[in-house]
């Protein structure tokens, strides 16, 4: 389970923020999830409700978490089609010159203070 490890980057990086700008609670962070970033986000949830009881800063700080959907990029027919479903092999044309445009992403996209 490396969703541990991966909220406590987090969780260094919205305290250091939160000092750099003499904030004192953080009541919400949001992450934008990508699909396909082998990130749970249930795990990530039960981990962030551990590790933020640590950080006075952020121990009343909920969570929230955006979902980007996986599209991969077809390079013989220009094409865009869902990931998850079709894989790398390009469900109009076959091919499996293809790309992942978007859905592996972890980001703190905002961080919500009282």
């Amino acid at each position: 389970m490396h969703e541990l490890g991966v909220v406590f980057y987090v969780v260094r990086d919205v305290k250091k923020t939160a000092e750099e700008n003499n904030v004192t609670k953080v009541s919400s962070v949001t992450l934008e999830l990508g699909e396909v970033s082998t990130v749970i986000p249930e795990y990530l949830i039960d981990c962030w409700n551990w590790a933020k009881k640590k950080e006075k800063v952020m121990e009343d700080a909920e969570l929230k978490i955006e979902r980007i959907d996986a599209v991969t990029f077809c390079e013989d027919c220009k094409q865009e089609y869902p990931t998850v479903e079709y894989g790398k092999i390009c469900p109009h044309c076959g091919s499996e010159h293809t790309y992942l445009l978007r859905g592996n992403e972890f980001l703190i996209k905002e961080i919500e203070v009282y």
